[in-house]
């Protein structure tokens, strides 16, 4: 048996009425007692009415409160209650507090109302307004009539226009307080998609900075370890101190560009390809235990200088195939040929492809990641594989095409 839960109600429940808010309650009250205190005195508005017994002025002095009391949840309830109340009371001898309550129903339904209630409740108080007028004008003929036309005026169509203008300016704060809130929202997406960026540049640079020299450290290791010979062990270890020392070195220059960010300091140098020569020379120095030579083919020597993103992208991608070389190319030749095609610069790294002998070191895959991010970067292409070399052999080639117009938010 399934009991029904105390805050659902049960299909035969009633539906309740909406609560009052304390504050309307306290207006309503207070309405009611300044409309008692004003009776008890006999301070009518009006005298000579249809019913001009001295009770009937409470009966829309009560409505009117009720009306009051209802101004917030219900305003469109509160503004029919009020109108027939503020109608009832011409036909006595009138309330001040009546008028006056009536006056803040109005504006209340306007405020607090729905949209269309919002828009219609000026224009009908102003209609109002104007057929009171031209009426009593016609029947009386008289200045007294514009008077009471003002007066229908100051009661209905003032509050309705205060109500709107005010409800104009909540609207309008509350569309600023969802605007700043956006924006807010956006600046704070920024700043995570900069964040992850720059942490994915660091991991590059430093993927990039340390995994050749410990690749050509752990190769060389594991030779002198496997090997007893003096002089394999002695080459070995010139290897890994000449690997060693570029590695700090390099480590030096990638924090020092992370802590002096300041104007003072002097910008340390970035990596281009007018090292090329050197870092192809070192690989021959670590590959040549492998079995492993390395060929520099520069094309574009003679060509107009490359924006510095460019210079660095392609001097990493180079860096890393070489890394990847020493890891796992068959003995043979490793090409590196650079030139300018098309507007682009052209990087192709080709190696033997297959088994070799002696130690290898290990690989995560995060090396090719790295450059495809590198090349999306810069809106070019990578293509990287086996594909048939001479005769029966295979290649690895590594081929990259880099824009060389760079727009200056990928100059960034």
């Amino acid at each position: 048996m399934t009991l029904p839960r105390p805050d659902r109600p049960g299909p035969d429940a009633r539906p309740r009425l909406p609560r009052p808010h304390r504050h309307d309650v306290l207006i309503a009250v207070a309405g009611f007692s300044v409309g008692v205190l004003l009776w008890s005195y006999g301070l009518y508005t009006t005298g000579d009415r249809v019913f001009d017994q001295r009770w009937a002025a409470l009966v829309p002095l009560t409505v009117m409160a009720a009306a009051e009391a209802g101004r917030r949840v219900a305003p469109r309830t509160a503004l029919l209650l009020g109108t027939s109340a503020i109608v009832a009371d011409q036909f006595t001898n009138g309330n001040l507090a009546t008028v006056l309550m009536f006056t803040d129903v109005v504006y209340a339904a306007v405020v607090y109302g729905t949209p269309a209630q919002a828009r219609r409740v000026p224009y009908t108080t102003a209609l109002v307004t104007v057929a009171t007028t031209v009426t009593f004008l016609v029947w009386w003929q008289n200045a007294i009539a514009l008077l009471v036309g003002v007066i229908t005026g100051m009661v209905s169509f003032l509050p309705a226009i205060t109500g709107s203008i005010v409800r104009n300016h909540r609207e309008a704060a509350e569309a600023a307080r969802l605007r700043t809130e956006q924006i807010a929202l956006l600046a704070e997406m920024d700043r995570a998609q900069a964040v992850a960026a720059e942490r994915a540049r660091m991991a590059r640079e430093l993927h990039d900075v340390v995994a050749n020299h410990l690749s050509a450290i752990a190769i060389h290791s594991t030779a002198a370890l496997s090997l007893d010979d003096p002089g394999t062990t002695s080459r070995a270890l010139t290897v890994i101190r000449e690997n060693s020392v570029a590695g700090l070195a390099e480590m030096r220059r990638l924090i020092g560009l992370l802590r002096d960010s300041g104007a003072e300091t002097e910008p340390a140098a970035t990596a281009s390809l007018a090292g090329l020569d050197a870092l192809v020379a070192q690989a021959g120095t670590n590959g040549a235990a492998s079995g492993l030579s390395f060929v520099l083919e520069d094309a574009r020597r003679d060509g107009p200088g490359l924006p510095a993103p460019v210079e660095l992208a392609a001097y990493r991608i180079v860096q890393e195939s070489l890394t990847n070389a020493l890891k796992h190319a068959a003995p043979g030749e490793v090409r590196v040929a650079l030139a300018r095609v098309d507007g682009a610069l052209r990087v192709t790294v080709t190696s033997r492809y297959g088994e070799r002998p002696g130690p290898r070191a290990p690989g995560s895959g995060a090396g090719l990641v790295g450059m495809r991010e590198r090349v999306a970067l810069l809106r070019g292409s990578l293509e990287a594989g086996a594909v048939a070399g001479d005769g029966d052999a295979k290649v690895w080639r590594v081929r990259v095409e880099l824009p060389v117009d760079v727009s200056e938010e990928e100059r960034a």
